[in-house]
């Protein structure tokens, strides 16, 4: 391999010659040989959208010359487009500050806009990786802003409308299964009828609240710390520079943030992507539970419950032939683990040391845009493999409905808690019918048990005129 020599304020560094990365990349390369989670490249496009809005802001502002601020757009553009990822080598595990990153985009853009102006690579002429690409800013300021455009982007672009959808579908599937009436069932017992509809509205509550939550916690999110510089006074920075580049950003990625209130807050704390992980943990403990119940449900296909046939995907076993399991829940359930998991490194993360700065910033945006990104892809393969092609065990549900025990509870109204309970246990003991063992009770007749208990009634309000 062949190699270039970069200088930085520490000496020199050997650095791979068809590298843009520079001397500060390098080191940081060396020094951070820790796991294999590399800095999401999402975090590297929104440092690179805030480079560019930052040229775009001080050259309005008259301290940055036309050309450079021209090279930094182009290079700042084939950032954001993918035409350099393997530029960005370093490790998430680095400093809590995320210097180490901010340096390596601005030594990428720098090295990159002096071989298109036709200088050398390293020799920060005419662009530099500090005084012109760094200008008004500083990594305390850009990496948290890179943070919130990063989070922001992937869930409303794409986490939110795949959990819209998923909602959507079991809302579909609601209407479709209205007329089921099916056996509802608490602490895995038997219970008093509900439509299968009911139930599947259930999830699409569950679903809906969820997208709720995710935009309630939207707003603090869209709050950028850009301007603050190193501690959030803004030194360094050009007045009416903060306003201007969060405007920049807002055209270029078509979403709408704002300048931070308090910069002091959004530089020491992120106490927004804490709240945005608590949503997402909500979708999750959502999900867990949606998935969880399809799967006991579809249980069987023979000796479980088996009220719901799911789509058989592919084979379920190595040995066992013919069998099909529920993959798609326990695909979606080990994400929602996942993203659990990573609300609680999150939490720790963002109350965590660092008077004037947060020093969890790489912890805090890897663990949140790997839920983001797992909760995304796994609504989209949940709704698409499973929850569309969902179909009601319709012999299986009516059987279990004949069954029922808990059909007694309307006969409560008329003869009292207890002897219908009576009535329940008589047909427990004696295995007959609940209707053998209401007419054996004594307390009702034929006529009476057949008008009183009627599945299709029992899933609504009793009207107060029914009543005998």
């Amino acid at each position: 391999m062949e190699y270039r020599i970069e200088r930085d304020t520490l000496g020199e560094v050997k650095i791979p010659a068809d590298r843009y990365w520079g001397a500060q990349t390098q080191r940081a390369v060396a020094n951070f040989r820790i796991g294999w989670e590399k800095m999401p490249i999402e975090v590297i496009r929104a440092f690179a959208v805030v480079k560019k809005a930052a040229a775009i802001a001080n050259n309005k502002l008259h301290v940055l010359e036309d050309e450079v601020k021209d090279v930094i757009c182009r290079v700042a553009d084939e950032i954001i487009n993918g035409k350099l990822d393997e530029h960005f080598p370093l490790s998430v595990w680095q400093t809590g500050s995320g210097t180490m990153t901010n340096m390596n985009v601005n030594e990428v853009i720098s090295n990159r806009a002096n071989e298109i102006l036709g200088y050398p690579l390293g020799g920060k002429e005419p662009v530099h990786p500090n005084d012109h690409v760094n200008k008004s800013q500083s990594s305390n300021d850009v990496m948290p802003a890179a943070m919130s455009i990063a989070a922001t982007i992937m869930i409303v672009k794409e986490l939110l409308p795949a959990l819209k959808r998923l909602r959507d579908a079991f809302a579909v599937k609601s209407k479709v299964f209205g007329d089921i009436i099916k056996v509802g069932r608490t602490h895995l017992q038997d219970a008093v009828p509900i439509s299968l509809g009911q139930e599947f509205s259930g999830y699409a509550s569950q679903l809906e609240h969820g997208v709720r939550a995710i935009e309630n916690a939207l707003p603090h999110l869209k709050e950028l710390a850009i301007g603050g510089t190193a501690v959030g006074t803004g030194l360094n920075a050009p007045e009416g520079f903060d306003r201007m580049v969060v405007e920049e950003i807002s055209r270029i990625v078509g979403i709408e943030f704002v300048v931070a209130p308090n910069k002091f807050e959004s530089i020491a704390a992120h106490d927004a992507i804490s709240e945005m992980s608590g949503a997402l943990k909500t979708v999750a403990n959502a999900l867990n539970k949606i998935a969880n119940d399809i799967r006991i449900l579809s249980s069987g296909p023979r000796c479980g419950i088996g009220e719901l046939q799911i789509p058989a995907n592919e084979p379920g076993s190595s040995i066992m032939p013919g069998k099909v399991n529920p993959t798609q829940c326990e695909a979606l359930t080990q994400i929602c683990c996942q993203v659990i998991g990573n609300d609680v490194a999150i939490n720790m993360g963002a109350s965590g040391l660092g008077l004037e700065l947060n020093l969890y910033k790489p912890l805090l945006i890897y663990n949140i845009l790997q839920s983001i990104r797992l909760l995304t892809d796994g609504c989209e393969s949940f709704r698409k493999h499973l929850v569309e092609g969902i179909q009601p065990n319709i012999r299986r549900i009516r059987e279990y409905v004949d069954k029922d025990l808990m059909l007694v509870t309307p006969l409560a109204r008329k003869i009292g808690y207890d002897k219908a309970a009576e009535i329940a246990h008589i047909a427990k003991e004696k295995d007959i019918t609940l209707r053998e063992a209401a007419i054996f009770s004594g307390y009702v007749t034929a006529e009476e048990f057949d008008s009183i208990v009627n599945p299709k009634d029992m899933i609504y309000p009793y009207r107060i005129d029914s009543i005998e």
